[in-house]
């Protein structure tokens, strides 16, 4: 029987800050504009290598590893503005305008490399097999449901924002809660990694990036079970 808690290859992290503003959270929507307007460019960029690579795929079985690091960096830095602004709130320093790593950047995100994709299974997992996530994180994240059902021809990046939906509820219950007492707390902070933890995952899947499908439960916090024990 598997352990439910084997760990996904698309590892989510986070490190918890000790704390941060109350008010900041007030002006992030306009100190986040460039960044919505570069990710706007890169999720077409985004949905364009889907395509090319659902076709390599296809016919080699093989997901062509300059546009796997591409579309993985698309996703990293979404995380790092989710996790900076109204996906989390989870800290205020500003993110960094890169696809790569930043090791100092406390919002991490990595996908091993596959050496082999199932030819079957790419004409399937990112709109059949992947729709009762879809229809989850509909209600979860708001928008889910349409933009991840147009990964792969849309720039529907919604399905890790929060423009509606439980996640923009907690965030705004945690955000009222910085205003008047200036600690966010952890529970709800917790909480609202897990679902983002789990919509990231769904978008690796639907993106082509892994043939594992992505298991229906919250890891809540900030350490992903796909992070190495030290």
């Amino acid at each position: 029987m598997t352990d439910p808690r084997t760990p996904y290859p698309v590892r989510v992290d986070a490190d918890a800050e000790p704390s941060v503003s109350r008010g900041l959270w007030l002006v992030k929507w306009f100190l986040l504009i460039p960044h919505f307007i570069a990710l706007l460019f890169l999720w077409v960029g985004f949905c364009v290598v889907s395509v090319i690579a659902f076709f390599a795929i296809l016919i080699t079985g093989r997901y062509p590893r300059p546009l796997f690091d591409f579309n993985v960096g698309v996703l990293r830095w979404t995380w790092r503005v989710n996790y900076y602004g109204y996906g989390a709130l989870g800290t205020d320093r500003y993110p960094p305008f890169t696809l790569a790593e930043v090791a100092v950047y406390p919002a991490h995100l990595e996908v091993p490399y596959p050496e082999h994709l199932s030819r079957g299974l790419v004409l399937v997992k990112w709109w059949l097999l992947v729709l009762p996530h879809l229809i989850v994180l509909s209600i979860i994240v708001g928008g889910g449901l349409w933009a991840g059902s147009r990964a792969t021809t849309d720039d529907g990046w919604n399905v890790l924002s929060t423009g509606g939906g439980l996640v923009a509820l907690l965030v705004l219950i945690s955000a009222i809660a910085l205003l008047f007492t200036g600690r966010y707390p952890r529970s709800l902070y917790d909480l609202v990694l897990g679902f983002d933890r789990w919509a990231l995952r769904v978008a690796a899947y639907t993106g082509l990036m892994t043939d594992r499908y992505p298991p229906f439960r919250l890891d809540q916090g900030g350490t992903d079970p796909a992070t190495p024990q030290v």
